[in-house]
């Protein structure tokens, strides 16, 4: 059976303390959610007071936005903010960082419709951007058949041309046309006065599926409505009527398609917020970016400032860095700062946080990046001018910070968990282990202060402790010290009852011996007689009882000597055959000399104990077998009988004093049960033992004694 000690018991115990990581950890969450309900709060304020400063201001949207109803992608143009600026070579290499950004425009656009038109009769991708004080303008025109302008034509409509339709800042509508007679840099031409107007400047490069074509003009041209239309004509034959393709209806100024070039005046004021941990948009009532600063990957909100990792400075620290935190992160997850923004150049914004600012309320958002990598916080707040919703201040800020400073957090909760469990798991060892070993002490202490036989042999050195274990010993002192008290009366029982019976029984046998002298009846002299019979057995338990006291006494005062075992005991066994003839004894004595130390008359008093038990207890016409062997350096003597078995339980108590297993048919004699302890004396006189137990057959007892040799 398994066995659990305390100090096992105790280490059990302690792995209790790891409930500790697991309730920091709890509560660093529940601080992570404190902390993110006060980011979003903080990114709230942020874009109420920004909306703030650009509530009431209508020149900064009047021209933006407050013309439009509706915008319709493909029509209403965005200029997207570049990085740098274009060159115009017509290989669009310039433009590969915003292929994304690419509008398709298909027969859907064809002024006339056509359903039998393809996409490579005539299609074009299109986009217009912003850098400084132009605007840039791509077209990837998919054509199976370009026609240049040829090279003596005054007309610059019979050929392939693109047109532009703009209005200016004051309001005027004016059209354009680039016609390329070849491949190279071109310039437009008014449309009405077919005059050069070289503030439109471009590249046009014949592709194998087409053509392209780039174009920069100065923003001071333009007002807030632009249209690109692109004319394909398939044959060199004059007055030929081309497909036309148009971002919006160029012929008249009113369908003309809007445009949207991010106000430098809100960026300038959004340039004051670029401090604030955030990305920050302001867009307008149909959702259309104005302005746009910060980025989304350095928008790790205020909570991260001063929670930069930092190079270790001391041992400790190198060590925490080195051993502690591999085995931390493999629980904590790092903030990503690289993960993918679906918002990177966008032209509109989206989202229910924005729909329920442009109604009026000031409203957040939480949205998980697509590789799952961030957690990005929106918060929306209406601008406000006479009473109408114009546009909305959106931050945006990832977790990061909170995330980082909750690491931070758990980092140094789990260096004081890591110290208090070592701390407690040790001292909590060294006290199991502490109560332990005076448990096993005490418990080493009382079992040598009683022998096999219950007798008590010491006494127990209570402690002084002031505790349940020195209550504990000091109870253990006193029972022993009674029980030997108890076990003591008991083993001087017989010497003092054989002494103080003597003298009465003497008394009571000269007297009857004396009237046994006078003359008697008949019944007078059966009571003597019966009277007579009763003080005799009183006599023989007298004697029994004085020879255990006398053994007790001789052993005490005897000098051990040198003799021979074997001859002892084939002298004894030589005087039993000849004085019980009628008893069958088997022998096996060795024949070879068995010295030891001690008393052969003990020796003899033992033998004669367990023969007279085994006749006693043997069935009539059976052997009793006695053998004599040497084991190693010590002589094992057995006395084995057919008969009566012991009792079970009763074994390890059979040679204590005054027990006996007679039965009432066996009590014929007067009989204390001293014979068997009269044997244990003897053997621990001479440092042997003596066992008894059923032999294997079942039918009988041996008795077996255990003496050491000389050397």
């Amino acid at each position: 059976m398994l066995r659990f000690g305390l100090r096992s018991k105790f280490i059990l115990l302690s792995c209790f303390l790891f409930l500790l990581p697991w309730l920091g950890y709890e509560y660093v969450w529940e601080m992570e959610k404190f902390l993110r309900q006060g980011q979003e709060k903080t990114l709230v304020g942020t874009t109420r007071a920004l909306a703030t400063a650009l509530h009431e201001r209508p020149a900064l949207f009047d021209e933006q936005t407050n013309f439009l109803d509706q915008v319709v992608k493909g029509r209403d143009l965005y200029a997207y903010n570049l990085k740098s600026p274009i060159q115009l070579d017509g290989k669009l290499s310039d433009w590969d960082a915003y292929q994304s950004l690419f509008w398709l425009y298909d027969k859907r656009y064809l002024q006339t419709a056509n359903d039998n038109h393809q996409l490579n009769n005539l299609s074009f991708s299109h986009m217009v951007g912003k850098f400084d004080n132009y605007l840039y303008a791509v077209f990837k025109v998919t054509d199976d058949t370009v026609i240049y302008r040829a090279k003596n034509s005054l007309s610059i409509t019979n050929n392939d041309y693109v047109k532009i339709g703009l209005k200016n800042p004051d309001g005027q509508f004016n059209t354009y046309i680039i016609a390329p007679r070849q491949d190279g840099w071109v310039n437009a031409f008014d449309a009405n006065s077919k005059m050069p107007f070289t503030k439109i400047q471009g590249f046009f490069k014949k592709t194998e599926t087409g053509y392209n074509l780039e174009l920069r003009f100065p923003l001071s041209m333009l007002g807030n409505k632009l249209g690109f239309a692109i004319a394909d004509v398939d044959s060199k034959q004059p007055n030929q009527t081309p497909s036309i393709m148009s971002t919006s209806n160029l012929n008249n100024p009113n369908d003309l398609g809007s445009v949207l070039v991010p106000s430098p005046e809100i960026n300038r004021i959004l340039k004051g917020m670029g401090h604030s941990g955030s990305r920050i948009w302001v867009v307008d009532n149909h959702h259309r970016v104005l302005a746009q600063s910060g980025s989304i990957q350095n928008a790790d909100g205020v909570w991260a400032d001063g929670l930069k990792n930092q190079a270790p400075k001391t041992a400790w620290q190198r060590f925490e860095q080195a051993y502690l935190h591999p085995l931390y992160y493999k629980i904590l997850t790092r903030p990503e700062d690289e993960f993918i923004d679906t918002l990177h150049d966008v032209a509109s914004m989206q989202g229910a946080h924005l729909a329920k600012a442009l109604k009026g309320q000031p409203a957040s958002s939480w949205r998980l990046t697509p590789d799952n990598k961030a957690v990005i916080l929106s918060a929306a707040y209406p601008i406000w001018i006479e009473d109408k919703v114009i546009g909305a201040v959106i931050a945006e800020e990832t977790t990061n910070g909170v995330r980082t400073l909750r690491n931070k957090s758990l980092e140094k909760l789990f260096n004081v968990i890591l110290a208090v469990m070592l701390i407690g798991t040790v001292t909590l060892f060294f006290f199991a282990s502490r109560i332990s070993s005076r448990i096993r002490r005490l418990r080493d202490t009382a079992e040598q202060a009683i022998d096999a036989q219950g007798r008590v042999t010491g006494h127990i050195n209570y402690s002084d402790a002031n505790d349940e274990i020195g209550d504990l010993s000091r109870s253990f002192s006193n029972i022993v010290s009674r029980l030997g008290g108890y076990t003591d009366y008991l083993e001087n029982m017989s010497s003092r009852l054989s002494h103080e019976l003597r003298t009465p029984v003497a008394v009571v046998r000269s007297s009857l011996e004396n009237l046994q002298s006078l003359q008697q009846s008949e019944l007078s002299q059966k009571y003597l007689e019966r009277a007579s019979e009763g003080v005799e057995r009183l006599g023989k338990i007298i004697t029994t009882m004085s020879e255990a006291t006398r053994l007790e006494q001789s052993i005490q005062s005897n000098e051990p000597e040198q003799f021979d075992l074997q001859k002892v005991i084939s002298g004894c066994m030589q005087g039993y055959q000849l004085t019980y003839t009628n008893q069958l004894f088997t022998l096996n004595i060795c024949q070879s000399t068995l010295p030891m130390q001690g008393a052969p008359e003990f020796i003899a008093q033992l033998l004669d104990k367990l023969i007279n038990n085994a006749l006693e207890f043997s069935e009539a016409n059976t052997a009793i077998e006695v053998s004599l062997k040497q084991n190693e350096n010590k002589a094992t003597l057995t006395v084995s009988n057919t008969g009566t078995l012991l009792p079970e339980g009763l074994t390890e108590h059979i040679f204590d004093s005054m027990v006996s297993v007679r039965s009432q048919q066996m009590q014929q004699q007067p009989h204390l049960g001293l014979g068997l302890y009269i044997v244990r004396l003897v053997c621990d006189y001479h440092k042997g033992t003596v066992t008894a137990h059923n032999n294997e057959q079942g039918n009988g007892v041996v008795f077996t004694v255990s003496l050491p040799l000389n050397n």
